[in-house]
């Protein structure tokens, strides 16, 4: 049996500012690339182009057809991808769509189960999906047309079909890029040479050569990230890796999040104790700079030193929480990690530093790597609700007090670090239910 695998996105740099000449090649693809991307979602957007995205050799065949490429003069390597692109932008959207209907529908103590399960078997079947928001009869495969007349046959058919008519209309939004920052490129568009890389642009058989931090060479599809300030690229390299198995990664643990402290197991073992040093340093020098560009703004003072820093400073940042989440890992040796959903943005009180710090901490990074890293090791996670997690005494399910980071119980005399406390809360709810979010 093969080993399952998974992709992993890593990162290459241009060497130095690319001069203005082949800077403005890059930005007039990506330009382009953006205008087949809207034409795409303009056109096929809508309910009457459902049925032609699937698998999307229509809108393909549509495109050429159109005439586009030609008046773009785009080469067809980064015309296509473009499309194809769109297309996975449209999919998803829809799939979005369907998603919160199916939301609405199940929390909606108006419908009957048979009619709950009726349009259930509409979201489910595109076929029957697209026929009825295009008022069309519902024509299906034979095995499917029996459920299908079996369902309808329970319930008021126009009344549930004007509801997801209302639905979509109420939830579906069309998509539109308005800015374009880069554009994919495939095997033929490009090759390595020179310590770089060598690009296609819209002049046939002229390419840019890009210097690159790195030797590496790969020959997959990419994604080149324009940075128009610096005059420099970004390129994201999709790698394909296997997902490795530890014997000995067998331990259920709880974690909860911190600002100041990254994370804290059940245990009470503390990973990434310094990331409140970091975040506030951090949220400080973004303050300072900030005042400071502000009140020298009539001297048109340039941005150039600032983003470079910037970008050293999250850089740094950005290590230090791998380290101590591969530390982590390695550690504690999980089999399934318990946690609760990072919260929002919001934040109370009077403290403008902390509130600013909050507003800039790394939850999504955080989230984001440890996903990616559980899936790389084959451990899997389990989100719980958060509702009173840090209230409730892992003891007796009582609800304590939080005072000064401690946690007490006034019903049973339990008293415990409030991070520890959450951490045991998401373990117990975890292994009660849950919603998995990665394996």
């Amino acid at each position: 049996m093969p080993s399952k695998t998974v992709y992993k996105v890593i990162h290459q740099y241009s060497q130095g500012p690319i001069p203005e000449e082949d800077m403005q090649k890059l930005q007039e693809i990506a330009a382009d690339y953006g205008k087949v991307k809207n034409y795409v979602y303009a056109r096929f957007g809508g309910i009457a182009s459902l049925s032609k995205l699937y698998p999307g050799y229509t809108v393909q065949n549509e495109m050429t057809a159109s005439g586009l490429r030609d008046t773009l003069g785009l080469p067809s390597v980064y015309f296509y991808l473009a499309i194809f692109e769109a297309l996975g932008d449209l999919k998803a959207q829809w799939t979005r769509t369907k998603v919160q209907i199916q939301k609405n529908v199940s929390q909606n103590e108006g419908f009957t189960e048979e009619e709950k399960h009726y349009l259930g078997f509409l979201l489910k079947v595109s076929n029957a999906f697209e026929q009825v928001l295009n008022q069309r009869p519902i024509e299906l495969t034979k095995k499917l047309k029996a459920q299908y007349d079996l369902l309808s046959g329970q319930v008021d058919t126009g009344k549930l079909h004007r509801y997801l008519c209302r639905q979509v209309r109420k939830y579906h939004v069309k998509l539109r890029t308005e800015k374009i920052s880069g554009f994919s490129i495939s095997e033929r568009a490009y090759r390595y040479g020179d310590e770089g890389i060598y690009i296609s642009t819209k002049e046939k058989r002229k390419r840019i050569h890009v210097p690159l931090t790195d030797h590496n060479q790969y020959d997959c599809q990419l994604y080149i990230k324009l940075n128009s300030k610096d005059r420099t690229i970004e390129i994201h390299v999709p790698i394909q890796m296997a997902v490795r198995k530890h014997p000995d990664y067998n331990h259920k643990i709880g974690i909860a999040f911190g600002m100041y402290t990254m994370l804290t197991t059940d245990q009470g073992h503390r990973y990434g104790e310094e990331l409140g040093t970091y975040q506030l340093g951090y949220a400080d020098w973004i303050r300072a700079q900030a005042g400071s560009y502000q009140r020298n703004k009539e001297n048109n003072p340039g941005r150039k030193k600032y983003y470079a820093k910037k970008r050293r400073l999250e850089e740094q940042f950005h290590s230090y929480i791998n380290q101590e989440l591969n530390r982590f890992l390695s550690v504690e040796k999980p089999q399934t990690i318990y946690m609760v959903r990072l919260p929002g943005t919001q934040t109370k009180g009077e403290n403008k530093r902390i509130n600013h710090s909050v507003g800039l901490w790394q939850r999504g990074y955080i989230r984001k790597r440890l996903a990616q890293k559980c899936e790389e090791q084959s451990v899997e996670i389990v989100e719980v609700l958060g509702k009173d997690i840090s209230r409730e005494c892992s003891c007796c399910g009582a609800m304590g007090r939080k005072t000064d980071g401690s946690f007490h119980c006034p019903s049973c005399s339990y008293e415990e670090e409030e991070k520890v406390n959450t951490a045991r809360n998401a373990k117990k709810r975890g292994q009660g239910q849950g919603v998995l979010y990665g394996s």
